[in-house]
Formats: C-alpha cells, structure tokens, sequence
C-alpha cells in the first residue's frame, strides 16, 4: 500500500487554466465551453466534442496536440496517456511532482468535463453484446478518478449539474474552492462507481451468473426525503438502471413532497393492480393490501375495494390499472388518501384531485410486467440478500384438484383471484375473495390461524358495513399463499363462509388438511407454487 506523502496542504481557490471536455450527451456543451473560454480557460477536447466546440467559433486544442499521439484503434486510445494524467495527477505545490511535470512538458489539467460513454443507454435500448462492449468506457473513468483522487487542484464534473457549479463558482470570483472541489470529487466517484455496476450487472446476465462473486447496487437520488420510516431517521429515495413502470419513474402532478413510507407503499400497490386485465383497483396501507377488486370501470372498481376494509383505507395509498376520468376521481377523493397512482388521468380529473391539496397524485407511462424478469433485494445487517423477481402466473391448467368435490368454474376465478392478491399480501397471509372482490385480508401473523381468524373479522366487519346479515366471506375462495401445516387454518376459513380453499400444498400433513375438507365438503386446489412474501 503506498504511503501518504508529505504534500503541501491544497490551495483553497484554484484558478483554471485549462479544461479537458469530452462529451456524449452536448447539452449544455455551447453555453458552459463559453464561459469557460470567455475567462480565458484554454479547451481541450477530442472528436465529436471538439468539432462541437469549434463549430461554435471557439478556440479548442486536440488531446492528440497535447499528447503527440493520434486518436488509434478505433477510438479505444487517445487520452491514456502520462500527459493527460501526469496533467490530472500532478499535485502542482508539490516540488518533485512540479519539476516532474516541467521535465516532460506536461501542462496542468484544472478542470475535466466527461459524461462517459452512454453504455447505460445502449442496453436499455436493446444494443447488442458488441455495442454494448464498444460503449464500454476506459479512458472516461480513468480520467475521471485521475482528476478526482487530485481534487486539492482538480475540479471533476460528471454531468449538467457539476459543470453548473464549476461556472458559477467561476462567474463569482474566477475560481473554484476546495470545498466544491470536494464535493464533485464524490459525485465523481459516485458516478464511476454505478457505471461499473451497471456494466458488471450487465456482464453477469450475459453469462446468466445468478450469484456473482461481487454485486454491486447503483443508483441515481431521485429525491431527498424529510426523513425515513420515522421522523428520526434519515431518508432517500434512488433510481436504480431499471425502467420499469411505476413510482420510480411517475410524474407527481400534485400534492406534497413524497415520503419514505408513501413511496414503499405506492410501488406495492402498483404492482399488484399490474396483475389484473379488467379495470381494477388496489388499496395499500402499511404496504399490505386492505381492498382489491375489478370492475367494469374504475369507479364501480374502487367502491368494491374500500368495501373490504373502508376503515384501513383511510389514509392509505390508491392504485388503478386505467387512466382516471373525473368520475373516478370523485369517488377516490371521498375519503382522505395520501397517494393516487395511475398509467393516466384527464384533465377534469386532475381539477378534481387539485382540490385536495395534500394528495398526492402519480401519472406513470404504463404498467410495469408482472411476469417480467428483474431482481429485488433488501438489506440485513452486514449484507443484502438479492432475488430474482417473483413472477409466478398460475392459471386453471396449473390447478391440482385434490378434494372429491370439484369447484365451480367460477369457484376456480375466485380462487385465482385470492392467490393474485396473496401473492403481494405479507406473509403469514389468508384472503378471501368472490366475484373480483376481496372479503377479508390477514396479513403478516405469526401464525396461519390467526391470519383466517383476521380475514374473517374484516369479512364479518365488511358485510356489517353494507348492511348484509351475512360476512362478505360467505360462499368466498379463500387463498393462503403457503402450505397448511395444520387443518386449522382452513377450518377458520370454512368457518368464515369459505367453499373453497387454494394453497401451494407441500405439507406433510397435507392428506390431514385434505380429509378436512372433504368432510366439509368444501373444494380445494393446490397451485405446487410458494408466494411467501416475508
């Protein structure tokens, strides 16, 4: 490991002399390389981004004129090379390194402007594994943290909002300070640091590794929050490389700034609603849903999912799978909501919601893929656990009927429906559901049991609420996203008003769970498939 040497402490105002700019992405390229040139900043620059430059009449130098070397191997070297970084590295107060750089005619690099290679872009744009090879930038990075590990005399700038605050810095008083020399030196890094993720994220799913030695997880701040889960913590909110549908990526056309637990909440309830064809809609509190239902239209959907569980749904988040009108948002707004997520909304609907101030409404472009591949992850202490995205689809054909009564074609829907929705539900979990509606929803016990008995007090609750001598549970499918270890649980369910039951089965005491049913008469299919969701 190389010791620390002794250097001079680093100079606190820097005053550039020359900028190394290399772009792909030349937004914001004319009006920053003028300011720079107008205070007298020489340009340094190669190909593209050089014939850019001079195309706006400004005076720019070649890397190849610093360096002696043309640009060679189709672009693959031209700025590795000791002037450029002996430009980058030198520390200039430093005498050896200073006699160093007059030796061999190397001029100090103050500023370097580089965006990478858009590698990131060409996979999102389905670039083949030699495009996607060709965009993997060396000399960008290399420069990059050349610049930054010198940042006492450097100023690094990755993107729009560095090369902002280097031209400002510079309009004030010519100069940049150590401080925001810092400060870019990590975005810097940063930067890199999720670039090389990407491209070994990448990588491993070529060669369809699973479980890489390393693993990295980079991701963009979307937004800085007031705090995490409770006010004493800290939070933010991250995009990862992902384009998926959802609240990552979704417009807030109103409302107050999104917190910690509305964001976890919102993504919960989004992709569940994901998983229906006909107009549906989702109720999420605490990141478990308390009603789902389809409908024909989404207001008659909403109305049948607030039945559920109308007292868990105050406050809670709502998503729908159809572009909201103004009807539909009359009907949302009769309660108090903290989010509305949705693929659209008219304009008389947006009227509507800009009447609740606090609301927060989301617009995504679409709905994201239930089915499609991806992976999900989450943090334990020392590590995270990385999986691979639940994508089960279970369809009639999959069932194994394993009672002697058979159930209904409708009884099958029903069944389907209540694993759909079991599926997003917190483990231990139990749902009961008919006609496209949830009756009742246990969510996250310790225990089986005690998941049927709070589905069925929800049920009971449910059909009180509608004025019904009956629990919406009566004549339902109730689904359990694991095995039955024990016949209680479906006797709690038979209990309820359950006729037929849907579970992964596995157990061994299945054939005890089944001889249950049977003397009940009830009908019970399994799927083969876990949806566990701890």
């Amino acid at each position: 490991m190389p010791a620390a040497p002794d250097f001079p402490p680093a100079p606190d105002a820097i005053k550039p002399v020359r900028a190394l700019i290399s772009l792909s992405d030349k937004a914001g390229l004319e009006d920053a390389a003028r300011t720079l040139a107008g205070l007298g900043v020489e340009l340094v620059s190669t190909g593209g981004t050089k014939a850019a430059i001079a195309g706006f009449g400004l005076p720019v130098k070649d890397v190849a004129d610093l360096t002696g070397f043309p640009e060679m191997m189709d672009g693959r070297v031209k700025t590795l090379h000791p002037v450029v970084h002996g430009g980058l590295l030198g520390v200039r107060n430093a005498p050896a390194h200073a006699a160093a750089m007059t030796e061999h005619n190397i001029g100090a690099i103050d500023i370097v402007w580089i965006d990478l290679y858009p590698f990131e872009k060409t996979v999102e744009d389905g670039g083949g594994f030699e495009a996607a090879i060709e965009n993997i930038d060396i000399g960008g990075p290399a420069m990059i943290r050349s610049g930054s590990k010198n940042h006492g005399h450097v100023a690094v700038a990755v993107d729009a909002t560095s090369i902002g605050l280097i031209v400002e810095a510079l309009k004030v008083d010519g100069t940049t300070s150590l401080a925001l020399r810092k400060q870019l030196a990590a975005r810097a890094f940063a930067r890199t640091a999720a670039y090389d993720a990407a491209v070994s994220g990448w990588f491993a799913a070529q060669l369809n590794d699973a479980a890489p030695a390393r693993k990295s997880i980079a991701g963009s701040l979307a937004q800085t929050l007031r705090y995490g889960e409770n006010p004493h913590q800290t939070g933010a909110f991250y995009r990862t490389g992902e384009k998926r549908p959802g609240v990552a990526y979704a417009e807030q056309v109103q409302g107050k700034e999104l917190g910690y637990n509305n964001i976890a909440d919102a993504d919960a309830a989004y992709e569940l609603v994901a998983e229906f064809e006909a107009p549906a809609c989702v109720i999420v509190k605490h990141a478990n849903p308390c009603g789902v239902a389809v409908g024909k239209d989404l207001s008659e959907a909403y109305a049948r999912a607030l039945e559920c569980d109308a007292v868990s749904a105050f406050g809670g988040v709502i998503a729908v799978n159809r572009p909201l009108n103004g009807e539909d948002a009359r009907a949302i707004t009769g309660i108090f909501t903290e989010v509305v997520i949705a693929p659209g909304a008219d304009d008389e609907a947006k009227a509507v919601f800009a009447a609740k101030k606090n609301l927060r409404l989301l617009i995504t472009d679409g709905l994201p893929d239930p089915h499609g591949a991806g992976e999900v992850f989450r943090s334990v202490a020392g590590g995270f656990l990385v999986q691979s995205r639940d994508r089960s689809l279970i369809k009639p054909s999959d069932l194994k009927i394993v009672t002697r009564r058979q159930p209904t074609p409708t009884e099958i829907q029903d069944m389907l429906f209540a694993f759909t929705v079991a599926k997003h539900v917190k483990s231990n979990a139990i749902v009961y559901a008919k006609d496209g509606q949830t009756a009742g929803i246990g969510a996250g016990q310790m225990n089986r049991r005690d998941s049927a008995r709070i589905a069925a007090i929800r049920a009971k609750e449910a059909g009180e609420a509608k004025g019904l001598a009956h629990s919406l549970a009566e004549g339902s499918a109730c689904a359990s996203e694991a095995f039955f270890p024990f016949a209680d649980g479906l006797l709690e369910a038979v209990a309820a008003g359950a006729t037929a039951v849907i579970q992964p089965g596995g157990s061994i005491r299945d054939e005890e769970v089944i001889a249950a049913a049977d003397e009940r008469g009830i009908a019970m299919a399994f799927t083969g498939v876990r949806v566990f969701r701890h």
